[in-house]
Parts: structure tokens; sequence; C-alpha cells
């Protein structure tokens, strides 16, 4: 059977085919260039497709641990992880602000609701995925059963413990300097400075090595710092019965106001937020911690 058999009409393939998925596709948004997907098949026609929006870096093979066991344990949910424009190496693009990656989020969205109209959308961000994923949300209420945030940052980010650290880092003209001197990690041993899977330590290779990528990453994480600011609490409180939180024990993209955020939840919704032992970058390390908090609402 064809690679193209396995994937949605609105994906074309990219990569290397294996029969037993997942399955690598490219979103050819129009007007803004190409998105690298990477797509689950449901056994049978899906009863829910789980739309994945990524954090910063936009890279989706950093989830594919993650979301392959999601699938395993959901056998008729279909799984579209999206990236962001111009965060693949590979797949250039040359609109990749954030504005331009919610407009393709929310075509993304559009395309799966038009395929699969009798299947309930379930999406889900992580980090500034997750502040995406509200965009959408704010955008399309009505095509979405179900909104799962995972390590939200989706207030004030440049106020929390790591965006006062860091936010001089993605200012003008350090993204430019810093995407040239990645040329120098490339003799490095990353799997020796790192303790990630296998998996993972070739993603950060393959992004180590694009300068053009980590431009894109890092300008994109400069808007993120002047944009997400003030909390949308009216469009949480609007849609808090469609919402599930997850939040890290300890995240310095977040704590901040993790505590203004769940405040909106509570006493009514309070069972609609968790917390689990894992760090912000949970898709590096103990992912079955925050798997085994999403599978609830999907069973």
């Amino acid at each position: 059977m064809a690679q193209e058999d396995h994937l949605p009409a609105f994906l074309v393939p990219f990569g290397q085919y294996t029969k037993a998925g997942p399955h690598e596709g490219v979103f050819n948004h129009p007007n803004l260039g190409p998105a690298h997907s990477v797509w689950w098949n449901s056994e049978g026609p899906p009863d829910a497709v789980f739309l994945f929006i990524p954090g910063n870096p936009g890279l989706v093979q950093f989830y594919a641990e993650f979301l392959g066991l999601l699938r395993s344990e959901h056998p008729h949910l279909a799984i579209f992880a999206h990236a962001h424009l111009g965060h693949t190496p590979s797949i250039f693009s040359h609109k990749h602000s954030l504005a331009t990656q919610v407009e393709s989020a929310i075509q993304a969205l559009d395309a799966v609701h038009t395929m699969f109209p009798a299947a309930k959308i379930v999406l889900s961000g992580h980090s500034v995925g997750s502040w995406i994923a509200l965009q959408v949300l704010k955008a399309r209420p009505s095509d979405i059963s179900q909104v799962f945030l995972l390590c939200p940052t989706i207030t004030h980010i440049a106020d929390t413990p790591n965006g006062r650290r860091l936010s001089w880092s993605f200012r003008s003209p350090l993204p430019r300097l810093v995407a040239w001197l990645s040329y120098l990690t490339r003799p490095l041993p990353l799997s020796l400075l790192f303790p990630w899977p296998v998996l993972q330590i070739a993603v950060l290779r393959s992004l180590l090595n694009s300068p053009a990528t980590i431009f894109a990453c890092l300008s994109m994480a400069h808007e993120e710092m002047a944009t997400i600011r003030e909390l949308d609490s009216t469009l949480l409180e609007e849609h808090k019965h469609q919402i599930y939180l997850y939040f890290a024990a300890q995240d310095d993209w977040v704590s901040t106001y993790q505590a203004k955020i769940t405040r909106l939840f509570l006493p009514n919704d309070a069972s609609r937020v968790e917390q689990a032992d894992v760090p912000h970058a949970f898709c590096l390390r103990r992912y079955n911690l925050i798997l085994a908090t999403c599978s609830s609402p999907l069973s």
C-alpha cells in the first residue's frame, strides 16, 4: 500500500515511509508555506482527531514517543502533530512569525474538520503551543471538543523566571549571531551532554545543524515575550468546560502565574487542573506522567 493511502488528503508525503507508522507529511499552507506534520492513523474511522501544537522550538519529532504512546492507548484516536512554520530543518518557510503560527494552526484545524466532519477534534498545545491553541479556540470554538494545555505559557511569559533570565538573548541582533555560531556545536558529543532518548538527540542535532531554523525559533521567542501578556480570563471562563490544564511541578516558564490561571477553575472545575512531577520539556523524559493525566479525559 502506498504512503499516500496512510495520509489524509491535506498532507503530502515527506521522509522515509514505514508501513507501521507514524507517517510523516507536509501541510502546504496557502500563502504561508509548508509545515512538517506527523500523522498517526486510527483503527478504523477516527472517533476523534487529536491536533497537537508543539512548543518552541516547534519540531514535532521531539514529541513522537509521547504521542505514539497516547495513540497506542486510544486506538480509535487519530493524531495530527503540526510543526511550526520555519522550525523544521529542510522544510523552509520565510513566514514564521507568532501570528503566522496561529493562522497556520487554524488552517490545520479547518482541514481536519472538513475531512473528518463526524469526528471530535481534541486540540492540544505544549508551552507556547498552549497559547496558540487558545487563539485557535477563540477562532473556531464550535469545532473543538476538548483542549489540553500542557505546561501552558499563556500569560506574562517575559515576567516568569526564565523569561527574566533569557528574554535579552532573543533580541536583535543576537538571534542571527547565535544561529551563525551554531556551526561550532557540530563536533559536540550531544549524547554525553544531554541525558535524552536517542530520537530526541537526533532531533536536537538536526536543529543545531540548521542556522535558519535556529533564527526562526529565537525570533519567535522574542515575539512571545512581547505578545503573551495579560491572561485572557474571559476566554478561559467562557470555555473552561472544554479546557484541561496540566502543569509541571517546577516550571520556570510558568510558575509565577500558575496560581492566577488555576484560580479561574476553583473550586467547581478543580478536576480540570492537574500537576505532574515532570519538567517543562516533559517530552524529553518522564512523559509517561503527562500521558497518564491526558488519557483519562479521552477515555
